[in-house]
């Protein structure tokens, strides 16, 4: 298995969080809207998802450019994204290396709709689960940020098998936890998660399945 990396995580805990308050507000309902991962997930109320998901210059930019530097990408360089949302982490890793390839997918079709429009070309629909419609080795990089936690662990393995297959390296990040205190945030914050797995179990599962690549954890302390 790969390298436990800090990437994302400046990033994840610059934001403040409500967790009792998430928990009281009718969660069931909430979640249940959420997992229809379409407008009200990303642009509707703070209580569904996002809360209004929208391209915020540089913000990812700190992360694009840890990963070119990570995996030595460069132009010409290609980068697969599962779950990539509305591609603005795409957007700015080509900001940085314009001859870069990028492709990404996923499932919600409000997402890629509103995706940035310098990479909207590049995305498609399409589940992380299913098997990847490329070749062995067809990407420099495969990464995959906040989405696999959102699979049961069948669905889980068969994403995690493809990303190994696909990509020459692989980074994901997921939710998890190490305290109980951290498992009790995250199930007040989750709205989507079905995989909710201590930092341990994440790494024997990777190891189980024979990912290889690296990885990172965010936390709700």
């Amino acid at each position: 298995m790969g390298r436990l990396l800090n990437i994302v995580t400046p990033l994840h805990t610059a934001t403040k969080r409500d967790y009792m308050g998430r928990m009281n507000d009718d969660k069931i309902g909430c979640s249940l809207k959420a997992r229809e991962y379409e407008a009200d997930y990303w642009d509707g109320d703070r209580r569904f998802g996002y809360g209004g998901y929208r391209f915020i210059e540089g913000r990812w930019a700190p992360v694009a450019k840890a990963l070119i530097e990570t995996y030595g990408l460069k132009d010409g360089s290609s980068v697969l994204d599962v779950g990539c949302g509305k591609g603005f982490l795409l957007y700015e890793m080509q900001k940085i290396l314009p001859g870069l390839k990028v492709t990404g997918f996923d499932i919600s079709k409000h997402g890629l709709a509103n995706s940035h429009e310098q990479v909207r070309p590049y995305l498609f629909n399409y589940r992380a689960q299913d098997i990847y419609p490329y070749g062995d080795d067809s990407f420099d990089l495969v990464i995959s940020l906040g989405t696999l936690h959102n699979l049961r662990l069948y669905e889980l393995e068969a994403a995690l098998k493809e990303i190994e297959r696909v990509g020459k390296n692989k980074y994901v990040m997921v939710e998890g936890y190490r305290t109980v205190a951290e498992l009790h945030n995250l199930e007040c914050w989750a709205l989507t998660a079905e995989s909710i797995l201590h930092t341990s179990e994440w790494i024997w599962l990777y190891g189980k399945l024979g990912y290889t690549g690296d990885y990172e954890f965010i936390y709700f302390e």
